[in-house]
């Protein structure tokens, strides 16, 4: 199976390969789009295997150069989101802190925040008096600490439950047991 060569981020591919002439496309989730190893398949049909050393994340616009040279365009799939806005610079980083409290992918937009949709954290981000817009677009969330590494969401991470048929090995192991401890408001 042919694999990937060289992983070229949005907006730099060779200048003989442009974004608009990828010889396939691929479209993933937030999830799909973390990966150490994968087979993948384009939607032109084109199979090929990720296989890197350490877990990548993939970005909307990169581009994957196969071995003979080809490129698959990556796009971020639209997913189900909400936007949060605050009164004012100081009111984001208050809600911003109770998101990272608990460990929630969110995606920095400048004057606004995205998460993925959950009524319970919704609920709270409301108490705080952030304004919610529920939007559909692709996820890009901050990486985990240090700039690499994932953050775990409170739908979907915690319960390790998306199983999408990938092997994946990021490297990373997340417990509650032990000293970790989420201060404030519980969203058991």
């Amino acid at each position: 199976m042919i694999r990937v060569h060289k992983i070229h981020a949005a907006g730099n591919w060779p200048k003989d390969r442009r974004p608009n002439r990828p010889a396939d496309r691929i479209t993933l989730d937030r999830e799909d789009r973390h990966r150490r190893r994968a087979v993948m398949s384009g939607e032109n049909g084109l199979s090929f295997l990720l296989d890197e050393p350490d877990a990548v994340h993939l970005h909307h616009g990169d581009g994957l150069e196969l071995e003979d040279g080809r490129i698959v365009e990556v796009l971020a799939e639209p997913e189900d989101l909400v936007e949060i806005a605050a009164r004012d610079t100081a009111h984001l980083v208050k809600i911003a802190w109770h998101l990272g409290n608990r460990h929630l992918p969110t995606q920095l937009m400048g004057e606004t925040l995205r998460i993925r949709r959950d009524h319970v954290i919704e609920d709270m981000v409301s108490r705080l008096g952030g304004g919610l817009t529920p939007v559909t677009a692709p996820f890009d969330p901050e990486g985990g600490a240090y700039g690499h590494g994932r953050t775990h969401g409170h739908s979907h991470d915690h319960g390790h439950g998306r199983d999408h048929g990938h092997e994946q090995d990021d490297g990373h192991s997340h417990s509650h047991s032990g000293g970790h401890r989420h201060h404030g408001p519980s969203h058991d």
